[in-house]
């Protein structure tokens, strides 16, 4: 990096700290945040991800969305990625702090260029601005990272090296305890989370299209050595409640329509049941808090070339209806281009969606039946993850 972008860079750090600044100064009293992990590396440009030619600060923000209407509290310089899935963001139970992981880095030996990061950042949520209270190393590629419920807990997806780190959480402290290996360096372990009693977890696994049943007693976490098959590139996956997990599966990127799947996480042994198309690149899934409804990001071609025949000139924020083991479309909405990442509200009536080519995120209400716009907030460095502090 030359002298004159390093001082270009620290200028724009320096700036987005002083916007902290007033936006946190009641912080304190918002009960319903978002916390995104913005990527200032990359730019799509004509269907292709590539180094910015300026590049700005990678950092993460504090966002207010309460009732749907989107305001910004504070934002604090670390290390971010759009590679991965979009849970690159945890927050811990009791809302004190969040876990960001940080996949890619601009390349120290040609900064037009990434390599894979193994960092994953503490950052306080309680302190005004919020701050980071440690940098650790999590393996090559950290991407997807969860918390479980009791906050003892933490596993991080490493998708450039095949394995998942744990950590141990005392407090607002982690400690590393090992790794497991699932598979070799292509297998691309992306997101792994918690079911909800914390006795399992599931990891998806891009690389090789497996899911991975890991078992977790204390701070013992194993590989199970059983492995789910739901479809091409499981990528994205989620758990709300004890009866079911969904993962998103982004395939091939060759304008085929791509799907998600419903995992029964009662059933002895735990198994995918069912497997629904939703379009083009399933980017995030998430169920609401109530368990009723999963909501997916669907690129629909919208990171593709204009001149691809699979383009589209825009995304989708798509609703499915869970009923046991079957999943029913409801609603779905237009958003913007190579979007990733969203989150629903405490009481499943709003949706947050981010995205990276309009650097915004847009705050959805939802009555069972339609999505209808109620914010957007512009975003000065590109939202490439996000999460809320989960039930």
């Amino acid at each position: 990096m030359t002298a004159a972008l390093r001082k270009r860079t620290r200028r724009a750090a320096c700036a987005l700290i002083s916007t902290s600044l007033a936006g946190l100064a009641n912080f304190a009293a918002h009960a319903e945040i978002v916390v995104t992990a913005n990527d200032g590396k990359m730019v799509l440009e004509n269907g292709s991800a590539v180094v910015r030619k300026q590049p700005l600060p990678d950092t993460v923000s504090v966002i207010d969305f309460t009732d749907g209407a989107l305001k910004l509290l504070g934002e604090v310089p670390a290390p971010a990625s759009v590679v991965g899935p979009p849970p690159s963001v945890a927050i811990a139970p009791h809302g004190a702090f969040a876990l960001v992981t940080g996949a890619m880095k601009l390349d120290p030996a040609d900064p037009t260029k990434t390599v894979p990061d193994d960092k994953l950042s503490v950052i306080d949520l309680k302190s005004t601005p919020p701050k980071v209270l440690a940098t650790l190393q999590a393996g090559a590629g950290a991407a997807g990272v969860s918390i479980n419920r009791a906050g003892t807990l933490a596993l991080v997806a490493n998708r450039s090296e095949g394995t998942v780190s744990v950590f141990t959480i005392s407090g607002r402290t982690l400690a590393p305890v090992g790794k497991i290996q699932l598979g070799d360096a292509k297998s691309g372990p992306s997101h792994a989370v918690f079911s909800h009693d914390g006795a399992t977890a599931l990891v998806t696994r891009d690389g090789d299209s497996k899911i991975s049943l890991l078992t977790v007693d204390g701070s013992k976490v194993e590989y199970a050595k059983r492995d789910l098959s739901a479809g091409i590139r499981p990528y994205d996956i989620d758990v709300t409640g004890s009866a079911a997990a969904i993962v998103g599966n982004v395939g091939a990127s060759s304008g085929d329509n791509d799907s998600i799947s419903l995992i029964d996480m009662t059933a002895k042994p735990i198994r995918v049941v069912t497997t629904v198309t939703v379009g083009q690149t399933p980017e995030a899934v998430k169920m609401s808090p109530d368990g009723n409804y999963v909501a997916v990001t669907v690129m629909n071609g919208s990171n593709k070339p204009s001149a691809s025949p699979f383009f589209n000139d825009f995304g989708l924020l798509k609703v499915y209806k869970i009923s046991g083991t079957d999943l029913t479309p409801v609603t779905e909405a237009k958003i913007g281009h190579w979007c990733q990442g969203m989150v629903w509200s405490k009481d499943s009536k709003y949706v947050v969606a981010q995205c990276m080519v309009e650097n915004e995120l847009i705050a959805f209400s939802f009555d069972g039946k339609a999505l209808n716009k109620t914010s957007t907030l512009k975003m000065q460095v590109s939202p490439a993850g996000i999460r809320t502090a989960e039930p």
